[in-house]
């Protein structure tokens, strides 16, 4: 099968040399940072809305997940036959509170565990592999 890794939705995320960046954006008048993209600030207290394209990545810790014991409905997809996964809720150092699919076992995933973004295979058609964002704990 050969894997040619595309995002599985263009433009929220990139990998260049094994280094995870999440496009997204931040206020510079609050500093909220917001992922996906936002066009306009939420922060009920900030004042000054301005909001620039702002890429984030880096190491987190994970406040709590919860583990997929069941394939997800349509129009989600993933590999067959399903195995059970986690899904984080991570705190990430640069500000954002990120949910995503963790890549290590169900089994093995602790809360309060330091966890890196990653980009990887989310599932697989028509022989091309599709990318996400997902955590590893390290």
């Amino acid at each position: 099968m050969s894997e040619s890794g595309l995002p599985c939705v263009e433009g929220l995320f990139s990998a260049e040399d094994g280094v995870a960046t999440l496009h997204g954006s931040k206020c510079t008048g609050c500093n909220t940072p917001y992922f996906p993209r936002s066009e306009a600030c939420h922060n009920p207290d900030c004042t000054g809305s301005n909001i620039v394209d702002f890429d984030f990545g880096g190491s987190g810790t994970l406040w709590s997940y919860s583990v997929a014991d069941f394939p997800p409905p349509p129009p989600h997809k993933f590999d067959k036959p399903f195995a059970p996964y986690a899904i984080g809720v991570v705190d990430m150092e640069c500000g954002l509170r990120l949910i995503g699919q963790m890549v290590d076992k169900a089994e093995d995933v602790k809360v309060d565990a330091k966890v890196e973004l990653v980009i990887d295979t989310l599932y697989h058609e028509d022989d091309v592999a599709y990318s996400s964002w997902k955590f590893k704990q390290i």
